[in-house]
């Protein structure tokens, strides 16, 4: 076989692959090979590079070139001019590395300079669907040495000192749980993965399916032999197409390398997956929801205890992670306890994948320490709030989860202090809010998602969810009473101690924490019948000030429902009673004559 010099990387993410990245693919291949070039330059479909606001993009080895923004256009002089002639594409550059040596490395920029890769490690640095690439980055053998090398006690032990937590919620101590199944009595006990991700925002673990399936594959089997399981189930939303296909190709891969089915290694361990596709039920993100929904029944929470470690999946001992956690477990037995544990804060060790997204410059996926502080995640890495806008607030946890406002900019960010200040780490979808959001309507959006996704099994969650919303929905129309703030709060607490599963118990999380740190806006909204923000429509009103206004009659021309009316040349007004305040006329009028208040 012969070796290629070059080798042309394109994200084949999720994100990318919606720009346009496997149309780029097949350009490439073709003008590739009408250069005869083909026994030179390979062309590899990886993960994702996490730079997504950049995509579609593009890395070129060994010179380590990244294009950004990349179209299929652009690549006839990609070929011709890079690969042919070898001289950079200075225009497609990503815009950190314009300046100076345009051949630095990537990790040099500001995106990637405070991140540390642990769970990311080969997502757009392999081929997902070559197990061999998998095995050239140490894959497997991890699984190796705990198989011929290391006892059941032995791996849950260093999975224990440790430190990982269950990247996917509260946190729970990953060897503990594993501890606890492996103590249960029972010939059939199995292990679970978690990847179907219901938060909105979150892309974390559709990221590392996509980019590096063998890894939680690895991870499964590590977990199988721990406790004494023979079988996994790895449940995926159907809504990630790619990432099922990847999977599906890697489980077919291990098989054929003995990696996966029956002796494995030669050492008498036998351990076997499979795929359950969800329907995109938020609430079967709970353990046990998520397991009634593998044995094929509705997607319903069971109380607990029994937990599932005594009683779980088709009622055996059971333990299940999300796909993140997996992610970390073969570079844990490969580097040892004490490497991972020396990352991150006393109590939060390792590292987070956040998905970051909402008002912020570089949308995308990043992995960084625990302890790193919001700031650093949302200015340096982030690139910043757009558009001179300042930074309000930045969501964690999902619906889960809390708005952390501006004072808690420099707080380090591990699960005691996002809990502390009123938030919580959830799965990793951070969401920037700049000055231009209005705290009640998010808190309000949370709610209508959680409304919408709850199962309806306790009274507290289908009932108290629902109130909570209709008052928000009272405020944030015009018609709220101050007493309505009291009544949020009480009704919170309630449904926060009496709800079934975690889904009721943390679906109050974003309106304690707006309230706790964004009174004053619910107050407006009550008090004064405004929306500080300029968002909630029922609050606002579109004035035209005639000092301004030229009489030009744009505004006039493109307002659909013919509320605003004047003479040519002369100011205009807007008759508020048929205004359906859409901010047409704003968005038109050529003199910022037009505000909304």
């Amino acid at each position: 076989m012969e070796l290629a010099r070059s080798h042309v990387l394109v994200c084949g993410g999720t994100g990318c692959t919606a720009g346009g990245s496997e149309n780029l693919i097949k350009s490439l291949e073709t003008e590739i090979k009408a250069k005869g070039l083909d026994k030179e330059v390979k062309v590899v479909r990886t993960g994702c590079f996490g730079l997504c606001e950049e995509g579609p993009n593009m890395i070129i080895y060994p010179e380590g070139v990244f294009y950004s923004h990349v179209k299929v256009t652009d690549v006839p002089e990609i070929v011709e001019e890079h690969l042919y002639k070898g001289r950079i594409v200075k225009r497609l550059l990503y815009k950190e590395i314009v300046e100076g040596d345009v051949t630095k490395s990537l990790n040099d920029t500001p995106f990637y300079k405070k991140q540390m890769r642990i769970a990311l490690r080969n997502c757009g640095v392999i081929d997902p669907e070559n197990i061999e690439e998998y095995i050239a980055m140490d894959g497997y053998r991890a699984l190796g040495k705990a198989l011929t090398e290391m006892k059941p006690a032995d791996v849950i032990d260093v999975v224990l000192r440790s430190g990982l937590r269950g990247r996917g919620g509260a946190g729970f101590p990953t060897g503990m749980k594993w501890k606890f199944a492996a103590a249960s009595p029972g010939p059939k006990k199995y292990v679970c993965c978690n990847a179907d991700e219901g938060d909105p925002g979150a892309f974390m673990d559709r990221s590392v399916l996509e980019g590096d399936p063998h890894a939680v594959i690895e991870a499964m089997i590590i977990a199988g032999y721990a406790i004494g399981s023979d079988e996994g189930y790895i449940y995926v939303r159907a809504e990630y197409p790619i990432a099922v296909k990847r999977l599906n190709t890697a489980i077919k891969q291990a098989k054929e390398y003995g990696l996966l089915g029956k002796d494995i290694f030669g050492t008498g361990f036998n351990f076997d997956l499979n795929i359950r596709l969800g329907a995109g039920a938020f609430v079967c993100g709970e353990e046990t929801a998520l397991m009634t929904s593998i044995e094929g029944h509705r997607g319903e929470p069971r109380s607990r205890p029994p937990f599932p470690a005594v009683k779980g999946l088709f009622g055996k001992p059971t333990i299940l992670n999300n796909v993140e956690t997996f992610a970390n477990v073969a570079q844990i037995i490969l580097n040892g306890p004490e490497w991972f544990s020396a990352i991150g804060t006393e109590k939060s060790k390792g590292t987070k994948v956040f998905a970051l997204g909402g008002k912020i410059t570089n949308t995308g996926l990043v992995e960084i320490p625990m302890g790193t502080t919001l700031r650093e995640i949302v200015e340096d890495i982030g690139g910043g709030v757009p558009n001179g806008k300042k930074f309000k607030a930045a969501q964690t946890g999902g619906p889960s989860g809390g708005c952390i406002p501006a004072q808690h900019f420099d707080t380090p960010i591990d699960y005691d202090n996002l809990i502390a200040i009123g938030s919580m780490m959830g799965s990793g979808g951070l969401i920037v809010m700049d000055e231009d959001t209005c705290m009640v309507d998010i808190a309000k959006f949370f709610l209508q998602f959680t409304v919408d996704e709850s199962c309806g099994k306790c009274a507290p969650c289908r009932l108290g969810i629902r109130k909570l919303l209709d008052i928000l929905e009272k405020i944030t129309s015009g018609n709220g009473e101050m007493e309505d703030l009291d009544r949020l709060e009480e009704l919170c607490v309630h449904i926060k101690n009496t709800a079934l599963c975690g889904l009721g118990q943390t679906a109050p999380n974003p309106v304690l924490s707006t309230l706790r740190y964004f009174r004053d806006e619910y107050v407006a909204h009550v008090r004064d019948k405004r929306c500080p923000a300029g968002v909630c429509k029922s609050l606002l009103t579109y004035e035209i000030d005639p000092n301004k206004c030229t009489g030009c009659t744009l505004c006039a021309r493109n307002c659909p429902v013919g509320a605003i009316t004047g003479e040519l040349k002369k100011p205009h007004v807007i008759d508020k009673s048929k205004c359906i305040k859409c901010g047409v006329c704003a968005s038109k009028c050529k003199f910022k004559a037009i505000s909304k208040k």
